[in-house]
């Protein structure tokens, strides 16, 4: 197993998803990968003062700023990539913006004509807290906001909405340190794409930004060919998790939910009506984001929560 490094510099920038990209590291199987990656919009420079514009790593700013993409030797369609989150350590400083659209959803909650609201935030990776400039203080979990392949078709694609081929902007807080997320392989090399920190964020992603910032995360990357499901999963030290991505939120929720019965029934053996009348006992459904123009929902099943007698 080696491990790489792979810096956040012009040369390992791309901020659109596409199989014609050319991958900027190729790796076996199984290596060890130190990525750096800027927060989502590209900062080049600390903010002085919340919502102060400094340079970007792309000045149009079309996707969100990703490192990579990196080709996994032999990964092609029909296997799963398995990226292992080993550490995942903050930058020093974040970012928050809310109430940016002037939306329906926005004006539903009484928001309407009135500006951002802007948080700068001081994040201490050692003692695990971020303070923003009103002197709240919160819990760091930082886990990476874009993790995904490119789509099957050629062409550039945009990186905001999460998929269900090759996954990308997913935005699940449960990602941290010590989880394995999977994902199905969509093109020849896999062609990973990385970025768009967060330092903390809820179910959900409510404001349309989480604690963003630049990240460095040192993940394993691997080829699983027998995963138990054919879609986007996760285990993390705690949970089974599945994920379900729609413009509508039924569609997207039938979606997580039913790979999460597939998994129940793979675990206990029960026919699919059973492992759903499990489910309902044990099978936390949760908002992933309602950020990106896709609902994302996802069914977090306890590693611990079924037991046999």
């Amino acid at each position: 197993m080696a491990t790489h490094r792979l810096p956040a510099a012009p040369e390992t920038a791309t901020q659109v998803l596409s199989r014609d990209t050319p991958p900027v590291l190729r790796i076996q199987p199984g290596d060890r990968v130190v990525v750096e990656s800027l927060d989502a919009w590209g900062h080049l420079e600390r903010q002085e003062a919340p919502g102060a514009v400094t340079p970007y790593r792309f000045e149009d700013r079309r996707g969100h700023a990703l490192t990579g993409p990196i080709e996994v030797a032999g990964a092609m369609p029909r296997d799963v990539l398995s990226v292992g989150f080993d550490t995942l350590e903050t930058a020093e400083w974040g970012w928050t913006a809310a109430g940016r659209r002037d939306d329906a959803f926005m004006r539903s909650m009484g928001l309407e004509g009135t500006d951002p609201a802007w948080l700068l935030w001081e994040l201490d990776s050692g003692a695990g807290t971020g303070t923003n400039q009103y002197g709240h203080v919160v819990r760091l979990a930082p886990f990476l906001g874009v993790v995904g392949l490119p789509p099957i078709e050629p062409g550039e694609h945009s990186t905001t909405p999460p998929r269900t081929q090759g996954g990308g902007n997913i935005d699940c807080r449960e990602l941290t340190a010590g989880s394995t997320l999977f994902l199905p392989v969509t093109v020849p090399g896999a062609l990973l794409h990385l970025g768009d920190g967060h330092a903390a964020q809820g179910d959900g992603e409510v404001g349309g930004t989480a604690i963003e910032c630049g990240m460095t995360t040192t993940l394993t990357v691997d080829i699983v060919r027998d995963a138990p499901l054919r879609s986007i999963h996760a285990v993390t030290p705690t949970s089974r998790i599945t994920f379900g991505f729609d413009a509508d939120l039924n569609r997207a929720t039938a979606e997580a939910l039913g790979a999460m019965l597939t998994w129940l029934q793979q675990l206990h053996g029960v026919e699919r009506k059973v492992a759903l009348a499990l489910a309902s006992s044990v099978v936390d459904l949760r908002v992933t984001q309602i950020a990106n123009h896709t609902w994302g929902v996802h069914a977090v099943l306890a590693i611990d929560a079924v037991g046999q007698g």
